[in-house]
């Protein structure tokens, strides 16, 4: 063999080599179907309703008169490109309305369509429903009793109008997301999430009229924070709710007629017969103190619970105050009164709904108060 052709060959191998490791880097570099698979964000669906967090202000400094589901859910999420960074989400105006004009239609609606979503896709993370602030504590709790899933459901929603200087409806929204795509959230029912903190469904209430920090738990505290680093939890609810609840309503055309009457010094009583007239099939008692009522409220529903068992309403005894336990007492269990343990009347009033579609027997709806 020439000095030439063991040059050639020389560099035949020394191509072939090059070629073989150029292969082989590409090979590592291209990634398996199992990564690509890997790297797909996961998917989340907001429902928006409406709200302050969908208004229009005509300034930006213009924070208490603005006009509510200005603004789309398809525009609310666009708003926050980082959202489109972490989820693969997916937009439906199911409703958009004030969440002073939420109705119980809405309700059913909604319940529905979140229990549609999660049937029919287990690659759903969560559900993000974006919420007027008025109502959002009431139908976050139907929420938890009918949402027959262990995914999570977040409610958010804002206390300034999307056109407000410092809004904090863009962060709520991105914040909600985060904890619908947190695994730590998966079993803690509907959850609540303003302010960079989340609360229980069944425990927060709306507790001050425009500061951002107005969603509390009273007593009981948040269940944890969202902060920049992670989605971070502390405590749970112990008390029944979603994949664990017995309500279920798939078929329920319209929910029961339950309404709430407010206790105060040397009341009247026209209201209280008025009602039991209509035909309505419960009453909630905002009761003073622990659920108390005066000698002439009580007089008053001894008359009731001398009709007929057909025609008068189950009640139940909340209270006025806004912390502590409705417990059960001898003179108001014997005229079939429920106590609502430490329900805040609004929530009393939808477990009571709720229940009413199951039985209208006072002992088992009051197995339910104590457990939900």
């Amino acid at each position: 063999m020439t000095r030439t052709q063991r040059l050639t060959k020389d560099t035949e191998g020394a191509l072939a080599i090059r070629a073989l490791g150029l292969a082989t880097a590409v090979a590592f570099c291209v990634p398996a179907p199992h990564a690509q698979q890997a790297s797909a964000k996961p998917r989340v669906w907001v429902l928006s309703t409406g709200g302050t967090i969908s208004g229009r202000g005509d300034t930006r400094t213009n924070l208490t008169d603005y006009r509510s589901g200005s603004v789309l859910g398809e525009q609310l999420v666009a708003a926050v490109p980082e959202i489109a960074e972490i989820a693969d989400v997916k937009v439906e105006q199911i409703v958009n309305v004030s969440s002073t004009d939420i109705s119980l239609d809405n309700w059913l609606t909604m319940a529905r369509r979140i229990n549609a979503i999660f049937a029919a896709d287990a690659g759903v993370a969560g559900v993000v429903i974006t919420h007027g602030t008025n109502t959002l504590e009431e139908t976050a709790y139907f929420l938890n009793l009918t949402v027959r899933h262990d995914r999570p459901v977040v409610v958010v929603g804002s206390m300034r109008p999307s056109t407000a200087i410092s809004a904090d409806g863009p962060l709520n929204l991105l914040n909600g997301v985060r904890t619908a795509l947190a695994p730590a959230a998966r079993g803690k029912g509907a959850l609540v999430v303003l302010n960079d903190e989340i609360n229980a469904a069944r425990d927060v209430t709306k507790t001050n009229t425009y500061r951002v920090e107005t969603f509390r738990a009273p007593e009981l505290g948040l269940l944890g924070y969202v902060d920049g680093d992670e989605v971070s939890f502390y405590r749970a609810s112990t008390k029944r709710h979603t994949a664990n609840s017995e309500f279920d309503v798939s078929g329920v055309a319209a929910l029961p007629k339950v309404e709430i009457l407010y206790s105060y010094a040397q009341p009247g009583t026209a209201a209280l017969d008025a009602l039991v007239t209509s035909g309505v099939q419960g009453i909630v008692f905002a009761g003073t103190g622990a659920g108390l009522l005066s000698t002439i409220e009580r007089n008053a529903i001894k008359k009731i619970t001398a009709l007929p068992e057909s025609s008068r309403p189950v009640m139940v005894r909340s209270a006025r105050v806004g912390n502590g336990r409705v417990v059960a007492n001898d003179t108001y269990d014997a005229m079939g009164m429920i106590p609502a343990d430490n329900l805040n009347p609004q929530k009393a009033r939808v477990l009571l709904m709720l229940a009413l579609t199951r039985t209208h027997d006072v002992k088992a709806i009051a197995r339910m108060f104590r457990e939900y």
